[in-house]
């Protein structure tokens, strides 16, 4: 890690369909810099704040058409902005790793392409109340059939998206990449279906090569 990057902080999302293993990866990822001296901030969306982690309750449980994706979407910025103002910004600030499971693409994803169509909407949104994007996006590509498996086996509480079905996850693949494409400069693609390991290790390389 660059002394730089050391002194003014780095902000790290994970991103990728459901059950694509981000969370593992970004748990991993964590467990790696801290064993190497840095201090690490591993974080969720919706989530890392209470008044988030609220939200959060709000916006996974429940019915799948609870809520409409104009509502969700109030809500997911909501959540990001307290999350934003009371985890994110003083760990950069403090010069810690920040390790994001999840942050504004997968709102420019669910609401913003899949759910609805409201990308300009929420980017209207992410300009005027959070303005700031990662330094380094890792997305976990991810077959649909298989992420769609893996995440409705884990057989929790916060299954709304997932029963959805395939169709959602094929669209949020497809727009994933798309948006790995829009916004190169920070995103990484890295075969999420591979052993963890292997993936893993891909995860390590990238942070190092890419900071």
């Amino acid at each position: 890690m660059s002394e730089a990057f050391a002194a003014k902080g780095l902000f790290i999302s994970f991103e990728g369909i459901d059950g694509s293993g981000k969370s593992t990866q970004a748990r991993l990822l964590a467990d790696h810099l801290r064993a190497h001296g840095r201090d690490v901030v591993l974080t969720r969306e919706p989530g890392g704040s209470p008044g988030a982690e609220e939200i959060r309750a709000l916006v996974l449980q429940g019915e799948p058409d609870r809520w409409s994706a104009e509502t969700e979407l109030l809500l997911f910025t909501a959540a990001r902005r307290d999350h934003l103002e009371r985890t994110i910004r003083p760990a950069l600030a403090a010069g810690k790793v920040v390790i994001c499971d999840r942050f504004a693409d997968s709102t420019r994803m669910y609401q913003g392409l899949s759910r609805g169509d409201l990308r300009q909407a929420v980017d209207d949104l992410h300009t005027l109340m959070i303005g700031v994007e990662p330094d380094l996006t890792i997305l976990i590509d991810m077959d649909p059939a298989k992420g769609l498996s893996r995440a409705l086996a884990r057989k929790t509480v916060e299954e709304r998206f997932e029963d959805f079905g395939e169709e959602l996850q094929a669209k949020m693949r497809a727009g994933f990449l798309a948006l790995a494409t829009e916004f190169a400069d920070r995103f990484t693609v890295i075969d999420g279906g591979r052993s963890i390991d292997d993936v893993a290790k891909d995860v390590i390389n990238t942070v190092t090569f890419r900071t």
